[in-house]
């Protein structure tokens, strides 16, 4: 077993890290001598390619639906800057719309990171900078000023560092069972305003089940559901409406439908027992492709419709892992199954995972990881916020933040003795979040360039589906 430090000793390791990177060094951008053009089609390498088109299309609405899609610009860029050294495996994608609330196996409603495509070991700070640059290119593209923007991004930040320092003082077991439910978000609002909207995404979140979506997606047939297609947001991979290409399609073959229970069975051999015994009471009814996100478009991404004794429903969603951006620039050895990375990184940053959480390989050997699509999942709907709210949100994305990379890491001691008080890395992320939206804007000019002399090609989804009418 591992020999336990002193506090004291820790303590110092984490202002040591102060040597090796100055708390000031976090307001400089890193390495922007780079081709974004070029990363982005490296990155949509082995899409399904008749969705790359979408996936421009959906990064070219703003700089901020720019930013979301394009991870992989700013891993390059923070891998040509100093690092603290105290790396564990952090989200790679913590952006603030990667934040949002859903319900544990236990049915409560908890606040957390809900992304982990990119998640790998990395330096804490990376996520923080994607947080407050986040905040700061929305806020500009939302025509807030600039001295309201600096209090969202110092906000994120200070609470990062006010709730670090409190988990420095929590034992091992007290913080492995830190959870930021609906009800302490609603106990510790700034505003009657923020209580309220809180409550308003509770009572959403109440209503967006399984059950919910099924009339929504599916139609029964003979006693049998069935998916509806509805390219290019969903199709199915073998029939009319499916973008996938001929070396890429699924005919409803008894081949293929051999190759699909021979990854489920793998699946279940990822969870549990008595969560497989639960699988085990619903039947299959349908798998259609899905079109998820915006950075995720492109990637394989299946929903299946299981359906129990009683009628009711079950959607899994089956989504492609790949290799994360920050393991492309911040290489170290790691889990060679992507699906796997994706599991383990959830399990280890979240306060509570979804019960159906588990991995597999797929046809062409793609490596899945796979969850519920809907199980009270909600997102905030940023750009309808007012200044108070986004202030709030900010905060409680960066308590999220704190108690996701405590948790992952055991490391608050260090990291809260490397931050201090906060102020000069509140100062420096501030900084950096209006440079790197300077950064963002050029990156988003030159990419909508390509996409008008036709050396990208972006398609909406409104002009896509347009191609299925009759």
């Amino acid at each position: 077993m591992a020999e336990i430090q002193s506090l004291e000793t820790r303590q110092a390791q984490g202002r040591a890290a102060r040597e090796q990177a100055k708390r000031s060094t976090h307001a400089q951008v890193g390495n922007v001598e780079r081709d974004p053009i070029e990363l982005l089609k490296q990155n949509s390498a082995g899409r399904v390619e008749a969705l790359v088109p979408l996936r421009y299309g959906r990064m070219s609405v703003s700089p901020f639906t720019f930013f979301r899609g394009s991870a992989i610009l700013q891993a390059h860029d923070l891998a040509g800057t100093a690092n603290t050294g105290i790396t564990f495996p952090i989200c790679g994608d913590a952006h603030l719309m990667n934040f949002g609330g859903f319900a544990t196996p236990e049915r409560q409603l908890v606040f957390d990171l809900n992304d982990f495509d990119e998640v790998a070991p990395g330096p804490w700070e990376w996520d923080l900078k994607r947080l407050t640059a986040s905040l700061a290119i929305a806020g500009q593209h939302m025509g807030i000023g600039r001295g309201t923007i600096s209090d969202f991004v110092a906000t994120a930040a200070h609470e990062y560092c006010e709730r670090m320092r409190e988990y420095s003082e929590y034992s091992t077991l007290d913080l492995w069972h830190e959870i930021v439910t609906f009800e302490r978000m609603i106990e510790t609002a700034d505003s009657d305003e923020g209580r309220r909207a809180i409550l308003k995404a509770k009572e959403k979140a109440a209503g967006r089940t399984s059950e919910s979506m099924l009339t929504k997606m599916a139609a029964e047939r003979d006693g049998h559901w069935i998916l509806q297609d509805a390219p290019p947001a969903l199709f199915h991979p073998g029939g009319p409406s499916s973008l996938l290409g001929k070396h890429e399609a699924w005919s409803n073959t008894q081949a293929w439908e051999n190759k699909l229970a021979a990854a489920f069975d793998s699946y279940l051999g990822t969870l549990a027992p008595e969560r497989r015994a639960l699988v085990g009471q619903f039947a299959l009814q349908d798998v259609a492709f899905k079109v998820v996100g915006v950075g995720s478009v492109g990637t394989f991404c299946l929903v299946m419709l299981l359906i129990d004794s009683h009628g009711k429903p079950l959607f899994l969603q089956v989504k492609e892992a790949r290799e994360s951006v920050i393991a492309q620039h911040f290489p170290v050895d790691g889990l060679a199954h992507q699906g796997q990375r994706v599991v383990t990184g959830q399990r280890l940053l979240q306060a509570a995972s979804d019960a159906f959480l588990g991995w597999t390989t797929g046809p062409a050997k793609r490596n899945f990881y796979v969850r519920q699509l809907r199980d009270m999942k909600i997102s905030a709907e940023v750009e309808r916020m007012d200044n108070t709210l986004l202030k709030g949100y900010a905060r409680l994305c960066g308590w999220a933040l704190a108690r996701a990379h405590a948790k992952a890491s055991g490391k608050a001691v260090e990291i809260a003795a490397y931050a201090g008080n906060g102020e000069r890395l509140a100062e420096a992320l501030t900084d950096y979040a209006f440079a790197y939206a300077e950064q963002n804007e050029k990156d988003y000019e030159a990419f909508i360039k390509a996409c008008r002399t036709g050396k990208l090609e972006a398609r909406s989804d409104e002009d896509m589906a347009a191609d299925f009418r009759i």
